[in-house]
Formats: structure tokens, sequence, C-alpha cells
């Protein structure tokens, strides 16, 4: 019940994680990234212990086909229910387990993977990587939410979606985005108003947390 892009700008260095689906709160238990590492997504009959995993192996030297292999053999005899994709500065892997839910599948193009299932049509995948790839100028997180929403236009689930959310790592230990839409009519739509709310205010809490004394003021009533 889930579409999802794992990505990397091999520019700024960032990795990144969208997705969204049926079920609520799809970001809690399915995206993981890790700053100068690289970020995973486990989903289908999701096992979130797959993702910390897989950074783990990723921060050992491991590339994405060994990490993938090694998430499947671990995964057992559930890894037919699973499907994870892995991105890191050297290009993305994905399994598909042949259980996966409906219209299913995983497609790689460089920086990038997507995977899905109960997909509407096989043009969702596609679509997902062409926005991606469309602006490669454009910040790591734009890219993945403009990769989402080409998702929805060419069709999205055969349901309707729920719940979406965006998580971006940078320079830091924490997350420099991590934007969730748990419940909602139009939870595309809401990510991306939480994304356009946030870019232009997320390196100034960055610079709060390293350096309070030159940090910016957060223009609210009584911030002098």
């Amino acid at each position: 019940m889930t579409f999802s892009i794992v990505g990397h700008c091999p520019r700024s260095g960032q990795y990144g994680v969208a997705l969204s689906s049926s079920s609520p709160a799809v970001a809690a238990r399915c995206a993981h990234a890790r700053a100068g590492v690289g970020a995973v997504a486990t989903q289908n009959v999701t096992d979130p212990r797959l993702g910390p995993l897989g950074l783990d192996m990723l921060a050992r030297g491991d590339d994405a086909q060994t990490v993938v292999a090694r998430l499947e053999a671990k995964a057992g005899a559930h890894a037919a229910w699973r499907q994870v994709t892995v991105i890191d500065a050297g290009g993305g892997a994905a399994f598909s387990g042949a259980q996966a839910l409906g219209r299913n599948g995983h497609v790689i193009a460089p920086g990038a993977v997507a995977a899905g299932n109960m997909l509407a049509s096989d043009h969702v995948l596609p679509a997902m990587l062409d926005a991606f790839a469309a602006a490669p100028d454009a910040p790591l997180g734009e890219r993945l939410v403009l990769a989402l929403e080409a998702a929805l236009a060419a069709g999205g689930e055969e349901g309707p979606v729920h719940s979406a959310g965006l998580l971006v790592v940078a320079e830091q230990a924490w997350p420099l985005v991590d934007l969730r839409v748990d419940w909602a009519p139009a939870p595309i739509a809401d990510l991306r108003a939480l994304w356009t709310l946030w870019q232009p205010q997320m390196d100034a809490y960055v610079t709060r947390a390293l350096d309070p004394a030159g940090a910016p003021s957060y223009g609210v009533p009584g911030d002098l």
C-alpha cells in the first residue's frame, strides 16, 4: 500500500526518502536515512528493523547491492512479504518479494530508486524517476516531493493515499528535513505545503543548533 523513492544528491551529499501510503503514518516505520551513509525504505508488509540494519551495513562499508542481498537473507522466510530499497553514493539497489501486494515492483535509476505495491499502473514508478531526474539542480527535498506528485498524477495507488513523509539528511546527525502527514485526505498536497513552509528556514535551525549566538531570530512576537 505504498509508493516511495530514495534519492541521493552528489552535489550536496544529501540522502533522502519520500513516500506515500493508504496506511496511516507511513514515514514513521518505512523511511530511514543517515548523514554521510545513505537511505533505506522498507515497505509492503513492513519490518522497520530492516532500515536501521541496512544503514549500519552501509556505514560499515557495504555497497547498496550487498546490503540488499544481506537484508533479504536476514528477512529469511518473511522476505517474500518485504520490499526494500537502498541508496548510497555508489548507486541504488532493491528487492521486491514474491508476496508483495497487487501490482508491485521497483525501478533503479542514477541517484534514485522507486518502489511500490498496490500500484494503479505500470507508469507510476517511471514517472517518479522522470520527475526526480528532471530537476537536477533543485534541492533534494524538492526533487523527492516532485517525484511523489508525479506518482500521484500517474495514478498512484489503486485506492486513495492517506499519509506521506519526507526525510532528508545532510551533514549533521539529525535530519535536515523530517516532515510527516500521518492521516489526511490529500497527504501529498499537505506535504508540499509543509515543505514550502520548511525549506526557507531549515538551514536556520541548523545554525541555531551549532551557533546560537549567531542564529537568526524566529520572527515571532517577543523574539527580539
